[in-house]
């Protein structure tokens, strides 16, 4: 049996990783600034991390979701503190998409509506609901395509309240710095002229924090900037540094009912162990404020660059999500800087480096990679 051929490979095989750095099978170090595409939030191998998984496997590695789980407690709890959403619920499942399928599910099922609202270039996830709300037509099959979503310019307001005064949308679906699409970032203005208008027209606010949440913009949540409290918030990717995890945060006014949500293997002994070892490590190691200043030194290396790069366009981002815009394919950056430079980016579009590093990167792998990405666009 050969594997369903799905994703263009790098020709290298990665064996081994320790904070922000991985090892191919050949011995050869990378410097990842990926993070296994903003997964790996507390660096690879951390030994904390390490200890508390290997400890639970020998404790018990799973049972179903019909028994008290403590692990899911401590968790919420956990969460709740560190988020500042302690008064939230927490309904945990596997993915991102699942996270984003679900909120979007339990908006239709708290609201009695179908229509959804879903910014231009947004990435919220391949299944149902999830990939109809993609603004991405080559990834929605016919199935997928049911006309519930509108799509509307990010920050163009006053487009997002003609569509909400209609009185029918169910939920509007935002990410507030948005990944696939381009690291494009959302307004304080306009999040709050949204959050405004969706509790003016009875519509649920959802904030998609699946790659711009857990620390990676230098707060907890990437909306924290903007000054709003949405309804619903989907996490995952840095949620469990690399074990398959997904959760949604349900305001209060939400109420559960039998039936309406399930998972099986969603919170399970090892996804929550996993999960209350990153939360120690944010804790224990600064990770949310580590993100914001070296993010900030970062961002200012590059735009140093840029003055003496003319390959550079434009340099955007917050935290340690990170864009720069090019005038050469990003594809032919990226495949230099891994082969020649032994380095890892993300792309986005055909002209942007995403950079997307563990939290625990330092100054000096930011001034690293500097001197790297400054080699492959001057060859």
């Amino acid at each position: 049996m050969n594997l369903f051929d799905v994703y263009p490979l790098f020709n290298v095989n990665i064996v081994k990783g320790e904070g922000c750095k991985v090892w191919d099978d050949k011995g050869q170090a990378y410097l990842d600034l990926y993070g296994g595409h903003a997964v790996i939030s507390i660096g690879h191998s951390h030994p904390h991390y390490t200890e508390l998984m290997t400890s639970q496997l020998h404790q018990l590695g799973f049972y179903s979701n019909s028994v008290i789980n403590t692990l899911q407690i401590r968790l919420a709890e956990r969460l709740g503190q560190l988020s500042g959403y302690e008064d939230y619920q927490l309904f945990l499942i596997n993915s991102g998409a699942e996270a984003n399928e679900n909120a979007l599910k339990l908006a239709s099922f708290h609201t009695g509506r179908k229509r959804i609202l879903a910014a231009g270039k947004a990435f919220h996830g391949r299944t149902s609901l999830a990939v109809e709300t993609t603004d991405n037509p080559k990834i929605v099959a016919p199935v997928n395509d049911n006309g519930h979503v509108t799509f509307l310019p990010l920050n163009d307001l006053e487009a997002w309240e003609r569509e909400l005064d209609k009185g029918d949308v169910s939920a509007c679906i935002i990410e507030c710095i948005q990944g696939v699409g381009g690291v494009n970032m959302a307004t304080g203005d306009f999040a709050q002229g949204l959050q405004a208008a969706c509790r003016r027209n009875g519509t649920l606010l959802i904030c998609d924090e699946i790659q711009c949440g857990y620390g990676r913009s230098g707060r907890f949540f990437a909306h924290q900037w903007l000054g709003i409290r949405p309804d619903l918030i989907t996490v995952a990717k840095g949620i469990a540094n690399g074990f398959p995890m997904g959760g949604v945060l349900i305001a209060p006014t939400l109420k559960p009912v039998y039936g309406q949500l399930g998972t099986t293997f969603g919170g399970n002994h090892l996804a929550c162990t996993a999960a209350l070892a990153v939360l120690d490590v944010f804790e224990q190691e600064h990770l949310v404020d580590n993100a914001h200043e070296v993010g900030e030194y970062f961002l200012s290396r590059l735009r140093e660059l840029q003055l003496s790069e003319p390959h550079i366009k434009e340099v955007r981002g917050r935290g340690l999500m990170i864009g720069v815009v090019m005038d050469i394919p990003q594809k032919d950056v990226r495949t230099r800087l891994i082969y020649d430079e032994h380095c890892f980016t993300g792309g986005a579009s055909t002209d942007m480096l995403r950079i997307l590093p563990p939290l625990v990167l330092t100054k000096d792998e930011a001034d690293d990679f500097i001197s790297r990405l400054s080699r492959v666009l001057k060859r």
